[in-house]
């Protein structure tokens, strides 16, 4: 989306409280609920997608007008950012628009976690990305491997960005961010800095021609849009490294499908082709690990597996097998479990094994 586009959403919000005003009446605009009530799974897409459910917020009505308000201050120091070509931080955002309201003691913000929420609410309303109104979080996640990136005109080639890689930053569209050459044939999007340090040290990407990327967890926004992006210009296949547990299958259908706190995303993030190649709860038997290097689930794994089990994307019946062994065995297990073999099992015993006998989940 163009930046006059976004900039004339955010003077559209403007315009509500200007029309309002000249008409003597109430003014309101319409947010989309984000919520699990207003999302989907859309089957022919294979994405989390949001439904078309609103909720009015107006500013003469007590239990809205504070948000009205902070609304309008957000909204405010975006379109600020819009017209400055400025790229700022949620917390700068937060500070910009804290201030003490006159002759009062109470605060535009008391904290960040209300106005990070309203630059979510601002992102579906005007459809426009927290990236395309200049807001970036910090940078987290690292990329290694046969792909050159340019970075605000600065070439970066990721087979000579060191162990470490090179730090994927929050916001990876163009026209700062360009996917110069990809080589390539596959990308694996690993859960943990752990496994990455391993497979980058052992130089799997140079062996196994590929692309190593970590969120350090959860993925955040910066590195699921970068795997999109090279996913889909360079068509490279996707495949997922977790945990064996419910929050590894977890982070993997976010990959895949993605959230329902932020289905509103799905289209631009999501990869509905990416693989999961593990760790499998029949990984374990398979590969000899003895049980006490897993770990007794707790009464929250359950439950959580339980849900999983219940959500449309894990219908599949090999889905629902894994899942369903993983809670008949008792255990999980942490990718580190395989140094029980050895310190580059994962490197050259696991994941060779697994690309060969393509023995992932879909």
């Amino acid at each position: 989306m163009a930046k006059e586009s976004v900039e004339a959403r955010l003077m559209g919000l403007a315009d509500v409280v200007i029309d309002a005003a000249k008409k003597k009446k109430d003014p309101e605009f319409q947010i989309p609920v984000r919520a699990l009530s207003n999302v989907e799974f859309n089957e022919k897409k294979r994405l989390i997608m949001m439904k078309d459910a609103t909720t009015g917020r107006n500013f003469f009505n007590l239990g809205m007008a504070r948000k009205f308000m902070q609304t309008m201050l957000v909204g405010d120091a975006l379109a600020e950012l819009q017209r400055a070509d400025l790229t700022t931080s949620l917390r700068e955002i937060y500070y910009r628009t804290k201030h003490t309201l006159k002759d009062s003691n109470e605060n535009t913000f008391d904290g960040q976690d209300e106005s990070d929420p309203i630059i979510e609410d601002l992102e579906v309303t005007l459809e426009a990305l927290r990236e395309e109104l200049h807001v970036a979080a910090e940078g987290r996640g690292s990329v290694v491997g046969n792909v050159t990136i340019v970075d605000n005109g600065d070439t970066i080639d990721c087979t000579r960005a060191g162990k470490a890689g090179h730090t994927v930053p929050s916001i990876v569209e163009e026209p700062g961010i360009r996917i110069k050459k990809c080589t390539a044939d596959f990308i694996l999007l690993i859960e943990k800095a752990t496994q990455f340090n391993r497979l980058s040290e052992d130089k799997f990407w140079k062996k196994h021609n590929c692309v190593l990327i970590t969120g350090n967890g959860q993925p955040p926004r910066g590195v699921r849009r970068l795997c999109r992006r090279i996913h889909d210009e360079y068509k490279c296949p996707v495949y997922v490294l977790v945990d064996n547990d419910p929050w590894g299958y977890y982070i993997y259908s976010v990959v895949k499908q993605g959230s329902i706190n932020l289905a509103f995303e799905s289209e631009r993030m999501a990869m509905p082709d990416a693989k999961f190649i593990g760790l499998s709860s029949f990984d374990p038997e398979s590969h000899k690990l003895p049980r006490n290097v897993g770990i007794r689930l707790e009464d929250r794994d359950i439950s959580r597996a339980k849900e999983l089990l219940a959500y449309p994307w894990f219908q599949k019946k090999e889905w629902q097998k894994e899942i369903k062994n993983m809670l008949a065995s008792g255990l999980k297990f942490e990718l580190d479990a395989l140094a029980n073999k050895n310190f580059q099992y994962l490197t050259t015993t696991y994941l060779p094994k697994k690309l060969k006998d393509k023995d992932w989940l879909d």
